[in-house]
């Protein structure tokens, strides 16, 4: 089929641009408004499945075995979505150099958004026997699929558009996505759990949601349309800033950087998981506390993230991002090695480590993004720092709460700081090996545009 009757969502996107050309151009605030919803939508899908992963499918997928054998299944069907996403980037990529980045983004949210309600309407394991996990495999399969295409490059526009003294500022602003999104999930299964029954949140609370799950994606599908249809976007596109190359040329032009890219933020990564998803299944199964009050210890914690996030980007701009990167790696070793056990101790323990370690968390992971985009060439940018999202998140958060479930229910508490430590050791790897990391924009500013 020739190019002029291939359908494409082009002619949508100049209409749309057209109306909003009365806006002129679109400043960096208005497109961190935009990444932010964005990125809020995409971390509560994440954190609603991962709290479900504990304390629902266990005992509704997964009742034929022991709670900790069920929570490591839950897990391990976690693990589905990171390992499809880079398959999602293949083909959304494809469909966004065919059809137009309008079709998409819109296609990709869609199939986010199906995926995640439909885990709603899954009977349990007593209704439908083997079916409940292979449709709870499936939806996960097909949430990792979408993730791989609603990566927007508004992160990059932010970057290319942000002050040059205020990059660090700037790269912070998607990753508040996190602890907003795991604020709204952890809130809404709090409330579930705190006002309904065991038997009626098993029924049918818990189901409530991935309803919301999806309205929120609606919301963000037209925040993200809204900028990506602007002319200030349009012309970054047209002069390849943000051009979705082929995922085969991205890989033979940015190999290496790709690769050292996804492992620099890999102590961050897996300490994601390990103050979020990994402690609320240690408590749920070897403490006698309710959910609910740990979920708020929960709560507490992304708050200090959230403004840890927040200090990230000014000590960036003030140190540079590798330097704050290499900082934090080194606090997350130390941090492994004694920390876990904490869990342990009562609600004082537990908020002591959730507190520091999310303010961790949010030093590290508030940078984790921005020298990804920084080190690939402007033309590789867009599909590099999709595919080195999706690998960095595979190999650091994919496998971290079933791994250190399954060491720390075998070998203890401080033997689930194994994980945290290795991941600590790559990233300084990584960021020792990269030297167009440390010769980026954000440490040298007058060698590289970020």
């Amino acid at each position: 089929m020739s190019a002029s009757t291939t359908p494409s969502s082009e002619s949508l996107e100049r209409d749309a641009a057209a109306i909003n050309s009365h806006h002129g151009k679109v400043d960096a605030g208005e497109i961190a408004i935009g990444v932010i919803i964005g990125r809020t939508s995409e971390f509560f899908d994440f954190f609603v499945y991962a709290i479900a992963s504990v304390v629902v499918f266990p005992q509704l997928i997964f009742p034929f075995v022991s709670p900790v054998e069920g929570t490591l299944l839950s897990f391990a069907v976690f693990a589905l979505a990171f390992l499809f996403r880079p398959l999602g980037t293949v083909i959304f990529i494809a469909i966004d150099r065919k059809f137009g980045r309008g079709t998409k983004l819109t296609a990709a949210l869609l199939l986010l958004g199906t995926a995640t309600v439909s885990v709603a309407f899954i009977p349990g394991f007593e209704s439908i026997g083997i079916w409940a996990p292979i449709l709870l495999a499936i939806t996960r399969i097909g949430q990792g699929i979408a993730l791989g295409g609603t990566w927007d490059g508004l992160a990059s526009l932010l970057a290319l558009n942000a002050p040059e003294k205020r990059r660090g500022w700037y790269a912070m602003i998607p990753q508040l996505g996190a602890p907003f999104g795991l604020l709204v999930a952890s809130s809404l299964f709090a409330f579930f759990l705190n006002t309904l029954s065991a038997a009626d949140f098993l029924d049918w609370g818990w189901r409530y949601p991935f309803f919301v799950a999806f309205a929120i994606n609606v919301v963000a599908l037209f925040a993200r349309l809204r900028i990506v249809v602007t002319p200030a976007f349009q012309k970054a596109f047209e002069t390849k800033e943000l051009q979705p190359t082929p995922v085969s040329q991205a890989i033979r032009e940015e190999g290496p950087r790709i690769w050292i890219g996804a492992f620099a933020p890999l102590a961050s990564f897996a300490m994601f998981h390990m103050v979020t998803v990994f402690p609320l299944s240690w408590v749920f199964l070897f403490t006698n506390e309710t959910p609910v009050r740990f979920l708020l210890i929960e709560m507490v914690g992304a708050v200090f993230g959230l403004i840890a996030i927040l200090a990230s980007g000014i000590l960036a701009d003030r140190y540079g991002r590798r330097t704050l990167l290499a900082v934090t790696a080194a606090g997350i070793a130390a941090f492994s090695g004694f920390a876990p056990q904490l869990l342990n101790g009562g609600a004082a323990g537990e908020l002591t480590f959730m507190i520091s370690g999310f303010i961790l968390l949010g030093l590290s992971f508030g940078q984790a993004s921005g020298p990804v985009a920084s080190s690939f060439s402007l033309t590789n940018r867009y599909t590099s720092s999709a595919l080195t999202s999706d690998l960095a998140w595979l190999f650091g958060a994919g496998f971290a709460p079933l791994a250190a479930l399954w060491i720390s229910s075998h070998f203890g508490l401080i033997a689930a700081g194994a994980y945290l430590l290795s991941g600590a050791v790559f990233t300084l790897l990584a960021l020792w090996l990269n030297r167009e990391l440390a010769g980026s924009a954000a440490d040298r500013p007058s060698k590289r545009a970020a």
